[in-house]
């Protein structure tokens, strides 16, 4: 049996469109490939011109995941790539610009979707810094909001960086700052690394920037390495390969002060109702793109 759907101008076909991919929720491959059709004018501004790896799952959550950089021959001329240097060659990423490439990775059961943090034109620049605060278990999310809003007060009330959150849907939030790309990876990285760092220290029984599990007790890890090249996060309204279908939602830092915020409230099911009310918490996220000389600067003081 397949199916086809239009969108964009450029018609996909869906081999297997009925193949089970969330077994809990009924969810086929075509609906994941609906969904994305539908949602692509919410998230191409944050895939476009941006290398991706895909997060495939074949047999659905079921079977096994595999991640995939390299675009296959197979995929279609009209799917844009993005050649990149590696140790002993070279990948190429696909870039999605286009609806219709959304919909053909949810036909490979590409489930999930992450993005690289700088674009095509100056790879080594990030257009943004993200803090990934992670709980040790799923029953912590209260502590993740705690954490994030902690972070919030340190970027936007001590280092002047105007901040901006959403769920990763997963169990815990993204905290992400827009870069001016003045910033090479190796300075990103050190700056969150000490922001983390200082994070840390004020709020030792609650925060930790220990990477080893079984080290960080009952803490929320604060999570900087991302912030490094080639390093991807999953795009926003990007579906999570886990029970739920969960969908990465940008929020506004009201929600997150609201202890009626859950990491999985919103999914394929619920986002569109979201997506019609017609607010957009990041509106302002392109256009707040700074350096980080004079926050560095304060930060140092701060860490000192």
């Amino acid at each position: 049996m397949t199916e086809e759907i239009t969108a964009g101008g450029i018609t996909v076909p869906l081999t297997h469109p009925d193949k089970i991919l969330f077994p809990g929720e009924g969810i086929t491959k075509a609906d994941l490939a609906r969904y994305y059709a539908d949602v692509a004018g919410a998230m191409l501004p944050w895939l476009r011109d941006r290398p991706v790896t895909m997060v495939r799952y074949p047999d659905g959550l079921g079977g096994e995941r595999f991640f995939q950089k390299n675009a296959p021959s197979y995929f279609p001329a009209w799917i844009r790539r993005a050649t990149m240097g590696k140790a002993g060659g070279q990948v190429e990423h696909v870039v999605c610009d286009k609806p219709a490439t959304l919909v053909y990775l949810a036909n490979q059961a590409c489930i999930e979707i992450h993005a690289f943090t700088s674009r095509v034109d100056k790879l080594d620049a990030p257009d943004q810094v993200v803090f990934d605060f992670d709980p040790p278990d799923a029953e912590r999310f209260a502590d993740v909001r705690r954490a994030a809003l902690w972070a919030r007060d340190l970027l936007e009330g001590e280092l002047g960086l105007t901040s901006f959150v959403r769920t990763t849907g997963g169990r815990g939030l993204h905290v992400h700052v827009g870069l001016n790309r003045r910033a090479d990876f190796e300075e990103v990285r050190e700056f969150t690394h000490r922001a983390a760092g200082v994070l840390a220290r004020r709020h030792p029984d609650a925060i930790t920037v220990e990477q080893r599990k079984d080290k960080r007790g009952d803490r929320t890890y604060a999570d900087v390495m991302r912030n490094a090249y080639a390093q991807t996060v999953v795009a926003s309204y990007g579906v999570r390969g886990r029970p739920g279908a969960h969908v990465a939602t940008p929020l506004n830092w009201a929600e997150v002060e609201d202890d009626a915020l859950q990491p999985g409230q919103f999914t394929i099911e619920t986002i569109r109702a979201r997506l019609d009310g017609g607010t957009d918490p990041w509106a302002d996220f392109a256009e707040s793109r700074y350096g980080l000389g004079e926050a560095a600067k304060r930060l140092a003081r701060l860490d000192a």
